[in-house]
């Protein structure tokens, strides 16, 4: 077998054992005693996953969750991407460090979203709107907006990232409100 033969059935073996351990965590901690695992590996977090727009997880009684009202979107074209990241330096707008990506359809003014936690804790949102559907940063027709709506300043006209501390929020158990506003170059 060739090297490349090799290095897929590496990956496909990597792959269904992350798999086995993300259902022994979702188990639980007793479920991941019960295979032989500690506590601590069951916990482990996952980063990248792709979820729904579920409202019901806002309802009263419901959470951690953040209900998030995004104003001033300039239309509803394209897609729209709300990134949670847990508030560490490490992990923020660092390339498929989010917790979860919620992808929705943009509506042109104000729409919401509902974006679930995994704990009560510190984080910070980032909403993209990709304005052409291209799923590329287009910094001249793309808007953006942080959690704590802080300002975004630009280098030489493109746009500047805010640090951490000026986007990070406290979630509770419960429901957390926020309010973004989307940002547009032009």
């Amino acid at each position: 077998m060739n090297s490349r033969g090799i290095s897929t059935q590496v990956a496909a073996r990597r792959k269904r054992a992350g798999r086995l351990v993300a259902g022994i965590a979702a188990l639980g901690g007793a479920g991941a005693l019960a295979f032989g695992f500690a506590p601590q590996a069951a916990a482990q977090q996952t980063y990248g996953v792709k979820i729904d727009n579920d409202m019901s997880q806002c309802a009263p009684g419901r959470g951690p969750a953040v209900r998030l009202r995004i104003a001033g979107l300039k239309s509803g074209a394209g897609n729209l991407f709300v990134r949670t990241y847990f508030a560490k330096g490490s992990d923020w707008l660092r390339s498929k460090r989010y917790i979860h990506r919620i992808d929705m359809q943009p509506r042109k003014g104000v729409t919401y979203a509902c974006v679930p936690l995994p704990r009560a804790g510190e984080y910070a949102i980032a909403v993209q709107h990709d304005a052409n559907g291209n799923r590329e940063k287009d910094f001249s027709t793309d808007g953006a907006a942080m959690s704590r709506d802080p300002a975004i300043r630009t280098l030489l006209g493109l746009p500047l990232p805010p640090s951490l501390d000026d986007t990070r929020f406290t979630a509770g158990d419960g429901v957390t409100r926020l309010n973004v506003t989307m940002r547009y170059m032009n």
